[in-house]
């Protein structure tokens, strides 16, 4: 099976093509290896994707490209048999200092891959999508009922990415499904996320650094569960059309979080607080009823778990991942 991922070196779409490499599929990563973060962990994230095709009958090609060049994106969506959209320009805090560079990228280059796979014959295009979408909660944990009103540039350009999916299918008969991400972690994940922070400091005798009071809560979805929900739209039409949650049904205090790392890597170690960003959600938690019905979505991983999961990789990694991290 030809399967096409956008954003294919970066995080969660390295994980994804890797899986598919290792089980068979022929897959092309897609990436423009922009700098957001230290792109060692991409390149080892294509060392991953090539070392799976190599252990298994599929293959792994990278593509260093744009998904806002046309040409470029009708070439290979047009080769694929599904779609795996995973790029865009992430970051809540980027996306209100440029928000017109995350409207170009995440929602201009999703149309270009949206038209693309209408005028071929691809199977299914899957977006990335995001918690952001839902800004600030009526009630938890979020259903897909629940209003959105996003907070940020960025969760608005998620949301347009969705509708657009949504019409692509209702209009043009193009199968799409779109996953809201939330908050996902672990190995390779990017430097300037909350874990690996503050795994990062803690194993550095530096305090885990809280932006704001730490009263914030986060649902934190184990890559592994995200890379399941994925490749369960392999197999499926179930969810075309829809957009659904993908969490992991338990949330956390940030400060808790902290703490947490700290006991287990650093306990003589205070905490330290720093200013709030304003576009920051207050809180996540995700109802996976939807996914469940639909996908069989089930996580296996709590946030607890995958911490100390997390944790060990890291100290296995350590030589390569920390200097990435602490440099970024």
């Amino acid at each position: 099976m030809e399967i096409l991922v956008t954003g294919g070196a970066g995080f969660i779409g390295g994980h994804l093509a890797e899986q598919f490499a290792y089980n068979g599929h022929d897959v092309v990563a897609l990436d423009n290896f922009e700098p957001y973060y230290d792109l060692g962990i991409k390149e080892h994230n294509v060392e991953q994707g090539r070392r799976a095709a190599e252990e298994s009958d599929g293959s792994y090609e990278l593509i260093q490209g744009d998904i806002r060049d046309e040409e470029l994106i009708d070439e290979y969506v047009g080769d694929a048999d599904f779609v795996f959209h995973q790029a865009a320009q992430a970051g809540v805090r980027t996306s209100v200092e440029q928000p017109q560079k995350v409207n170009e990228i995440n929602v201009d280059g999703t149309l270009n891959v949206l038209e693309a796979a209408r005028n071929s014959d691809t199977t299914r295009v899957v977006v990335a999508s995001s918690s952001s979408v839902y800004g600030k909660p009526n009630y938890l944990p979020y259903d897909e009922e629940h209003p959105t009103t996003p907070v940020s540039p960025y969760g608005a350009s998620k949301l347009a990415e969705e509708q657009y999916a949504r019409v692509y299918n209702e209009v043009y008969g193009l199968p799409t499904v779109s996953l809201r991400y939330f908050t996902v972690y672990g190995p390779r994940m990017r430097p300037n996320m909350a874990i690996s922070n503050f795994v990062s400091r803690c194993m550095n005798g530096e305090p885990p650094v809280i932006y704001g009071e730490g009263t914030q809560t986060r649902d934190f979805t184990y890559i592994d569960d995200v890379v399941r929900a994925n490749g369960t739209l392999l197999e499926t039409n179930a969810a075309d059309g829809e957009a659904m949650n993908i969490g992991s049904t338990d949330n956390i205090e940030i400060r808790v979080l902290a703490e947490e790392i700290r006991d287990q890597l650093a306990p003589e170690l205070d905490l330290v607080y720093d200013e709030r960003n304003d576009a920051d959600a207050e809180h996540t938690h995700a109802d996976v009823s939807k996914a469940r019905e639909l996908l069989d979505y089930e996580p296996t991983t709590t946030i607890r778990e995958g911490v100390e999961q997390f944790t060990e990789w890291y100290q296995e990694n350590r030589d390569w991942y920390e200097p990435l991290v602490r440099k970024s």
